[in-house]
């Protein structure tokens, strides 16, 4: 975000002589720029200059020496020490006694002081201490101390009045060294929207602090000498054979060429001051000054050392295999899409740079560089914006032509920097210049004069609504249907809601009142939303813990969770541009993202896990991307439908993964660890808190141990439903995998689905009042025969008289023979007729053993 210091803003805009940080920051909140931090003076208290009378260098043991030094730092502030080495109490010492670790500086040599009192950025404040035997009363100051930054001169050390960062500054000892180097500056860094990227300037911030508040404002491009066109110098060619939606990567590019720059030249403090300030490092004067008109103006610049360059220079796209090596010393594998500036040197066509991001090595400007030629461009916001993120590398180049930078401006701005190097480099202008290419003028935006009242919904007069087009630049022609024509600087303003957008903005957004619109009763949350809430607070009051994670997972999940090759979770929907290249799919179960969760909790310190999350699994499908319509009228119903068909499956599912113990040691013992049977009762929970049952069968699906893992079917009127979930022990390779707990165990259910068989209407019961009849059976079935087909059976056997049927037991063993498993089954039966008779009870008992013999040739255990 740019940062915009006080001073520098101050050059463009009238400000009020007592403004500050807070104040401008303020103003610009009521345009529409947000606040995002402030920074007040840097340096606080007295920081004053100081001349250097006595050094003395003391040997320490630990081989290091140090300065004790008498600095005078000025009537005011010279005072009396108590130091036993210092003369005897009682004369006349103008003078403070400083320890100080530096060694680049002399007696008689003006230095900068922070006195007892001075806080330093960092909020380090400066205090007189006893140190190496003697009382230091303040500090001797760096630039890195105070801020400044590394020495431009290179020189390690302390500031010396002449030299470095204080390079031709004098002074005399006691003045204030805060106004002397400029440290007392605030700065005001403000959060601009995507659609206004003029505000990535102080000529754009300065402007629309003009409109908060009225004050005078002055265009730096009309101070700028533009000498009148002789011609091209250096050539160049356009030629964008593959523009990216009909739009040329490049529609204008101006070239200067400026020649005998003295290498040596430094960049002035009061620029470097400025570019710390607003947030750049300064790295040599050619270099400033493209930044330095960059943000002052807003135009991207970049300087090719002309004797590197090969003429003509050529705008193109990359072609495949093509390679550059940036600023940053990255070799880079262009794409065909990315906009190239090239020359004819090295094999006759060579990359310069990535248009609008970059510049190559190639033609790097270096300190001994002394011809340069300025380039700045118009370049399609499209083009840039994909190449910065295709290649991961944004700058603060492309985050200005990402936004759009405005067209009229690159002659101004190459002008500007070419007069900064022959007035601060001792350069000379080349009389001729190449202006290639054109830009068309911006298209005019038909408003009807009470458009903004209809869509704002308070009324503007037709004063309001011209002067605040005119204000921001528009031209406007036109009584009540008005014809608005934007600045070249605002590519945001095309259709009549932008227009409108601004009126509101300029006239303020505090006129537009706040009324909070009447709620029409009847409603409230949907049955969808109450059941998902309804189930994570089921799992919430069992002692789970919610937790969010990210959809995005790596291929390599689909093999951790030990998926078949032919799984249909291993069709995940992979994303185009995704935040990681190492997670380039969305998750196609919740349990890929929720169990490396796990394992984080686990490895910060956490002895248990026991969490739970609901959120989105994607499956892919089969037909390829969505068709893209025409932009220019709305798509028919069967491309709509195309679309929609295209799109991901995507569903809400509800998973936990519980592990380790399941609740906290006491002096009562140990607890009970989680286990595959804690997974059951959890999903079955979270399924009733929605109104629906689950039916459990034993299944083999990965990631759970195929031995005690379970299939979910929701119990519809009809019967047993559609598969909705999975649940039991994770896998041993699983666990090992995740560096989960021994027996950890998981479950997930397609919560929509659960929510969509629950039955809309719960069926109120009434009251028995008559005494129920308790008898249990045990039914010898096949080992593959599952408890739920019995309890089914037991069910239409006993009829209406049942009101409960609940397995309570599995044996296995040698009694009942091989292959076999016995089932315990509490069945409670009442009449809502009367209290039932030993006859009646007989008879439902043999209903039900005969049942169950008939449904799964269940026999009973004698």
């Amino acid at each position: 975000m740019p940062r915009i210091p006080l001073t520098w803003l101050g050059e463009h805009v009238e400000l009020p002589a007592t403004a500050n940080a807070l104040e401008v920051a303020t103003d610009l909140s009521r345009v529409g720029l947000e606040e995002e931090a402030i920074f007040g003076a840097q340096v606080t208290g007295p920081l004053v200059v100081g001349r250097v009378l006595e050094l003395v260098k003391e040997p320490q043991k630990n081989g290091k020496t140090i300065n004790w030094v008498r600095v005078d730092v000025g009537p005011e502030h010279n005072e009396e020490l108590d130091d036993p080495k210092d003369p005897q109490p009682g004369e006349e010492r103008p003078s403070r006694g400083i320890i100080c670790g530096a060694h680049n500086f002399v007696a008689g040599d003006l230095v900068v002081v922070s006195l007892p009192g001075t806080v330093l950025p960092g909020d380090f404040a400066i205090a007189a201490r006893k140190t190496y035997g003697h009382t230091s009363d303040g500090m001797i100051c760096s630039g890195e101390e105070l801020g400044l930054g590394e020495d431009p001169d290179g020189e390690d050390g302390i500031i010396v009045l002449g030299r470095g960062h204080a390079k031709g500054l004098t002074a005399e000892p006691g003045d204030d060294a805060i106004a002397l180097l400029g440290l007392a500056d605030e700065v005001v860094e403000i959060n601009v929207t995507p659609d206004r990227g003029y505000c990535f300037s102080m000529r754009g911030v300065a402007r629309e602090y003009s409109h908060a508040t009225g004050a005078a404002y002055t265009d730096p491009v009309s101070a700028i000498e533009i000498p009148a066109a002789t011609g091209g110098s250096i050539p160049v060619q356009l030629r964008d054979d593959a523009p990216i939606r009909g739009a040329e990567g490049c529609s204008r590019f101006v070239a200067l060429e400026v020649t005998g720059i003295n290498s040596a030249a430094q960049t002035p403090r009061w620029m470097a001051r400025r570019l710390t300030l607003a947030g750049m490092r300064p790295i040599s004067l050619i270099v400033d000054v493209t930044n330095y008109v960059m943000l002052d103006l807003g135009q991207p610049l970049h300087a090719y050392d002309a004797e590197e360059l090969v003429g003509p220079i050529v705008v193109r796209r990359a072609r495949t295999g093509e390679k550059l090596t940036t600023l940053d010393d990255v070799e880079r594998t262009l794409d065909p899409e990315d906009l190239l500036i090239t020359d004819a040197g090295g094999d006759g066509d060579r990359v310069l740079g990535l248009a609008g991001v970059m510049g190559g090595a190639d033609t790097e400007v270096t300190g001994t560089t002394t011809n340069v030629v300025l380039e700045a461009a118009t370049f399609d916001p499209v083009s840039v914006a994909r190449t910065a993120r295709r290649h991961r590398l944004p700058s603060e180049a492309s985050k200005r032509f990402e936004r759009g930078v405005d067209p009229q401006l690159p002659l101004a701005a190459a002008h500007r920097a070419a007069a900064l190097l022959v007035e601060l480099g001792g350069g000379t202008l080349a009389p001729r210049a190449t202006d290639e290419g054109s830009v068309p003028d911006p298209a005019p935006v038909p408003l009807a004069l009470g458009d903004a009242e209809r869509v704002v919904g308070i009324p503007y007069t037709a004063e309001q609504v011209r002067g605040s087009l005119e204000q921001i630049g528009c031209t406007v022609v036109g009584e009540d249907q008005l014809v608005v024509t934007p600045p070249t600087w605002r590519p945001d303003l095309s259709i009549r809601e932008d227009l409108v957008e601004e009126i509101a903005r300029l006239v303020g957004y505090a006129q537009i009142p706040s009324i909070l619109p009447t709620a029409p009763g009847g409603r409230g949350l949907t049955t969808a939303q109450r059941s998902r809430r309804a189930a994570r607070r089921a799992l919430a009051e069992a002692g789970l813990v919610e937790v969010n994670s990210a959809p995005f997972v790596a291929p390599a999940i689909h093999d951790r969770l030990r998926y078949p090759a032919d799984d249909a979770r291993r069709e995940a929907v992979r994303i185009l541009n995704p935040l990681a290249d190492d997670e380039p799919l969305l998750r196609s179960e919740l349990l890929q993202t929720l169990l490396p969760v796990a394992r984080r909790n686990l490895g910060r310190g956490e002895e248990a896990v026991a969490i739970f999350q609901r959120g989105s699994v994607f499956r892919a499908r089969a037909g390829g991307a969505a068709p893209v319509p025409a932009p220019a009228e709305r798509p028919s119903e069967q491309e709509l439908e195309a679309m929609l068909a295209a799109l991901p499956a995507q569903t809400g599912a509800l998973a936990a993964v519980l592990g380790g113990a399941s609740g906290p040691a006491s002096w009562q013992g140990d607890p009970a660890p989680w286990g595959w049977a804690d997974a059951l009762d959890l999903a079955r929970r979270a399924a009733a808190a929605v109104g629906a049952e689950l039916e459990v069968r034993q299944t083999e699906r990965a990631p759970f141990h195929p031995g005690r893992g379970a299939q979910l079917r929701v119990v519809t009127a009809d019967g047993y439903g559609a598969v909705v979930g999975a649940a039991g022990e994770l896998h041993p390779a699983v666990i090992k995998e995740f560096g989960l707990p021994s027996r950890t165990a998981a479950f997930e259910l397609d919560l929509e689905a659960v929510i969509a068989a629950a039955p809309a209407v719960v069926r109120a019961e009434p009251v028995p009042t008559y005494p129920p009849a308790k008898e249990d059976f045990a039914f010898v079935v096949e080992e593959s025969v599952p408890a739920s087909a019995v309890e089914a059976a037991v069910l239409v056997g006993a009829g209406d008289l049942a009101e409960r049927v609940h397995l309570f037991d599995v044996f296995r063993g040698e009694q009942i023979g091989a292959d076999k498993k016995s089932l315990a089954i509490a069945v409670r039966l009442r009449s809502t007729e009367g209290t039932l008779t030993a006859e009646q009870i007989g008879e439902t008992r043999t209903r039900i053993i005969a049942a169950v013999e008939s449904a799964v040739g269940g026999v009973l255990r004698a």
